[in-house]
């Protein structure tokens, strides 16, 4: 009995003295308790195939959400409604991950220095997004966002719209060969104005 004791107390003593010893023990633990619950979610059918009605972003969408991530909205404005019941009525229904497989990368988070954006797709017509990002305190008194009034002026980028397409597709998102070729047609004489509502204005519609 007192030797076993005297050897666990041995063997925890020997831990607890020894920095590196200890790192390597607490990031194995970490990395199998992590990998327990991360590794299921990939053969869950509600994780990986998209929700009934989902369709891939159109060439425009995707040129918008390009300018959403290049302009740093996902800085204020996370696109992931919590299922409470508080988020709920002001938001909508909570975001489920079948909504987000074609997503790279998926704009879930917490960030609320502006409103959740997932389900503001139809909530406003074109015209009102077209304000708000020209100046959003002509319909929003309130907010502290900055004014992207140059996004009127610059011509969609439908240079590169196809090879974009093209990586989408070679990470599953299933565009065929018509819809790369016609991309850039969907882009000629529109605006990243124009784009950036388009992909505001698909937002959370899949799912209502």
């Amino acid at each position: 009995m007192s030797d076993n004791a005297t050897s666990t107390g041995f063997s925890h003593e020997k831990v607890e003295t020894n920095n590196f010893l200890m790192i390597v023990l607490i990031l194995l633990v970490v990395a199998v308790g992590g990998l327990v619950e991360i590794v299921p979610l990939f053969f869950q059918k509600s994780t990986t195939e998209p929700i009934a009605g989902l369709k891939p972003y159109t060439a425009l969408q995707v040129a918008g959400r390009d300018i959403y991530l290049r302009e740093g909205c996902y800085n204020c404005h996370s696109q992931m409604i919590r299922p409470f019941r508080a988020e709920t009525l002001r938001y909508g229904h909570y975001s489920v991950a079948g909504e987000f497989v074609w997503d790279h990368p998926f704009q879930w988070g917490s960030k609320r220095t502006g409103p959740d954006l997932h389900r503001v797709g139809g909530r406003y017509s074109d015209e009102w997004h077209r304000v708000h990002l020209n100046n959003p305190r002509d319909v929003v008194p309130e907010s502290n966002m900055p004014a992207y009034s140059w996004l009127e002026k610059t011509p969609a980028d439908a240079a590169t719209i196809a090879t974009h397409m093209k990586a989408l597709r070679t990470v599953g998102v299933p565009y065929t060969d018509a819809d790369i070729q016609g991309a850039a047609a969907q882009l000629k004489d529109k605006t990243e104005m124009d784009a950036l509502v388009a992909y505001l204005q698909s937002l959370g519609t899949a799912l209502k």
